[in-house]
Order: structure tokens, then C-alpha cells, then sequence
């Protein structure tokens, strides 16, 4: 049921450089697109802040690499657009090749570090910089829908860096879902928990349902094309309908 996510929520209003803010920051009305592939364990650990993140590999060698778009319609910071490039992770934990990722789908509780994360907006750029440290910057991100696609293409300063274009699937009510992120925040590690409320939701694990262009000329693109991205996708989730929540980050300590 729509709003079901957001009941019982205590939410604290702040005010930073006299931008007011509420948090836990609240999704009401968002579209997202996800598609994963697998990557060279060895080279996106070389780009990982912190020596106690581990890359979740689906076989030894080759870790999980997710691309997701984001079409936030009506939030506690208004409309804007996002893009993040993550990478599966344990913290400070030993990971088994297949079988870490089984459990996280067994629990519904998937721990990440947000490699990139590209916003439409300064009050979205600057929160996410200032209250925990996740690497933000202005960017283009337009969606388009055409023939039963529905298309992301980011851009920043003229350059195209990705296009992430998705089927639209049939789709159905699916589970809350925990992502837990570990962003770095002055050198510090943090914690902060993201809630997805799937009211639409399709999986589909056929490569010809979700395309993912890397572009050129930018240095996201060089770090894309330096990670030995696999050709296909593990998996694509098409949610044309979402609530969320994004929790204040907290220190490692604090659990």
C-alpha cells in the first residue's frame, strides 16, 4: 500500500548554510532502473577508500558492479534525477564467492559502497557531500520513454558518460529491500540504511532486456572501461513505482 513505508518514521528537521533539510529523508514517488554486471575483483578494489571493503564476487575473480538510475519525482528535497555506480561489498567481513550475494538475496539486505552518485540538483549534491560524504557532483541525467524502453543518459560539462536503457517489463508488488552503504565521510567510514518500498516490480536475467553504454572523453568512462565490466548483465529490476527512505549516516560504532 502506497505511503505504508513511511508510517511509525520519526523524521528531525536541521538546517545546514540555510538549507532546510529533514531527515530520515523520505521518497514518496520514484522511478528507478538497475542492472548489474560483473567486474575484475582486483581492479575495483584498487578503486575501494577503505582496506575492510571487500568486494562481493559471484565467482573468484569477478565482483558485482551495480548501475542505477533514479527519477525521484516527489521527495522531502524536492524532484530531482540520480545515478549511482556501486559496488557490492562486505565490510571488515570475509566473503565466499556465490555465496555472500545468495545470502544478501535471502535476506533482502544488500551492503554496498557508492562508487559515483551524480545528482540534477545543489540541495541534493550538497547533503549527500556534507552529511555523509558520498561522492556527488552535478551532472545532466534526462530519462526518456519510447517504444516499450525506458532510457537514462548521463552527462556532465557536454560529455556523455553512460546511457542505461531498461525494457519495461510487466510488473508486480514487491519486497522491502535494505541497502546498507558504507560512504567516507573525512576519512571516516559511515553507515547509512536506504529502504526500497517496490510497489511495481519486474526482475528479468535475459541480457537483451537492459543495455548499458559506457561513453568517452570523461574520467568516469576511463575507470569504467578500466574495470573489465563483463559484456552481459547478471541482472536487470525494472521498479516504475517506488517509495524509499535514506536514513542518517552514523559511525560504524553506532549500531
Amino acid at each position: 500500500m502506497r505511503g505504508e513505508l513511511f508510517e511509525g518514521i520519526k523524521q528531525w528537521e536541521f538546517e545546514s548554510e540555510g538549507t532546510k533539510g529533514k531527515l530520515p529523508v523520505f521518497y514518496y514517488d520514484n522511478t528507478t532502473l538497475t542492472a548489474i554486471y560483473t567486474a575484475s575483483t582486483k581492479k575495483v578494489k584498487a578503486h575501494l577508500p577503505h582496506p575492510a571493503m571487500r568486494p562481493v564476487e559471484l565467482f573468484p575473480g569477478r565482483c558485482l558492479v551495480a548501475f542505477t538510475a533514479f527519477e525521484y519525482r516527489k521527495t522531502d528535497i524536492d524532484p530531482y534525477n540520480e545515478v549511482s555506480i556501486s559496488c557490492l561489498i562486505t565490510f571488515d567481513k570475509v566473503q565466499v564467492p556465490g555465496l555472500t550475494v545468495a545470502r544478501m538475496l535471502a535476506r533482502r539486505c544488500f551492503t554496498g559502497y557508492v562508487w559515483h552518485l551524480p545528482v540534477t540538483t545543489e540541495i541534493a549534491r550538497m547533503g549527500g557531500v556534507e552529511l555523509y560524504g558520498y561522492p556527488k557532483f552535478l551532472a545532466d541525467i534526462a530519462f526518456t520513454k519510447e517504444g516499450g524502453w525506458i532510457t537514462c543518459d548521463l552527462s556532465a560539462e557536454g560529455t556523455r558518460i553512460l546511457s542505461l536503457k531498461g525494457r519495461v517489463l510487466p510488473t508486480k508488488k514487491g519486497k522491502v529491500t535494505r541497502y546498507i552503504t558504507y560512504p567516507v565521510k573525512d576519512g571516516i567510514p559511515l553507515k547509512a540504511n536506504v529502504y526500497v518500498n517496490p510497489l511495481e516490480f519486474a526482475e528479468s536475467r535475459n541480457p537483451k532486456d537492459v543495455e548499458l553504454t559506457v561513453g568517452s572523453g570523461h574520467a568516469i568512462c576511463d575507470e569504467l572501461n578500466g574495470i573489465g565490466l563483463s559484456k552481459k548483465p547478471v541482472v536487470y529490476q525494472y521498479l516504475p513505482v517506488n517509495e524509499a527512505i535514506l536514513f542518517g549516516g552514523r559511525n560504524l560504532i553506532d549500531q
